[in-house]
């Protein structure tokens, strides 16, 4: 591993870690809708940060489709969505923590070409922690005790949300872009509304179906237009090796 890639590594951590802290302090200003939904904006940050990291070019319908995608997840969150007060600086601090966690994924879009997904997320999972650590002491919260049913989660969010979620993200930043990932993160609200249908009895208002469609559409949209893209780059490869001339 060169230096270069484990300090992008460890910054990575850091974006990671202060992603969560700022998205959790969000939640004591804002609703738990309203800041969902800004740290889903990720498309719009992901597609900026592409633009300029990377180079990446991005058609009309493709901007149209994520802004689509994004209007479905206000769309869901619609009725508890507050814009007022206090709420503002909660607003604030999660739309901070969408552009750390797309930073996060970008930094990620570069590392992974060239290390394994164990070892570039063992790194940055790794000061991620010791990030966290460090911010728990300052801030004097407890490690313990806490009940078992409480570890239980504790558990099952490093397995489920961790080692499944961003890991499955981090493993395919290998071939995706962070534009495309950031464009299937929108699907959150949808799986969210069905959980809460699921585990804590919610109901599952006309609103989300609403907005679950338009998400859907939005991102199917998108998907279809950058497989269009590809094919098109696909094609202009082979005319620059068999003509020996670069287009």
């Amino acid at each position: 591993i060169t230096v270069k890639d484990w300090g992008l590594c460890l910054l990575a951590g850091g974006f990671l870690a202060f992603h969560f802290i700022l998205w959790f302090e969000s939640l004591n200003y804002t609703s738990v809708a309203s800041s969902t939904v800004l740290v889903t904006l990720q498309p719009l940050f992901a597609f900026l940060g592409a633009y300029l990291f990377f180079g990446e070019k991005l058609t009309g319908k493709s901007v149209i489709s994520a802004i689509l995608a994004v209007s479905g997840s206000i769309v869901i969150s619609w009725g508890d969505f507050k814009v007022s007060g206090t709420a503002l600086w909660g607003d604030l601090l999660a739309l901070v923590a969408c552009a750390l966690v797309t930073g996060y994924l970008l930094f990620g879009q570069t590392i992974r070409k060239r290390l394994s997904l164990m070892t570039y997320t063992y790194i940055v999972y790794a000061m991620s922690a010791a990030v966290l650590f460090v911010y728990s002491l300052i801030k004097g919260e407890s490690f313990y005790p806490y009940a078992g049913e409480e570890w239980l989660y504790f558990l099952l969010l490093a397995i489920i949300p961790t080692l499944l979620g961003h890991s499955l993200f981090n493993w395919s930043l290998k071939w995706l872009s962070t534009s495309t990932i950031s464009m299937a993160i929108l699907f959150e609200p949808v799986g969210a509304a069905i959980l809460a249908y699921w585990l804590l009895s919610e109901k599952i208002l006309l609103t989300q179906v609403i907005g679950a469609g338009i998400i859907l559409l939005g991102v199917t949209i998108f998907l279809l237009e950058e497989r269009k893209l590809k094919k098109a780059l696909k094609e202009l490869r082979k005319v620059e090796e068999s003509s020996g001339v670069p287009l």
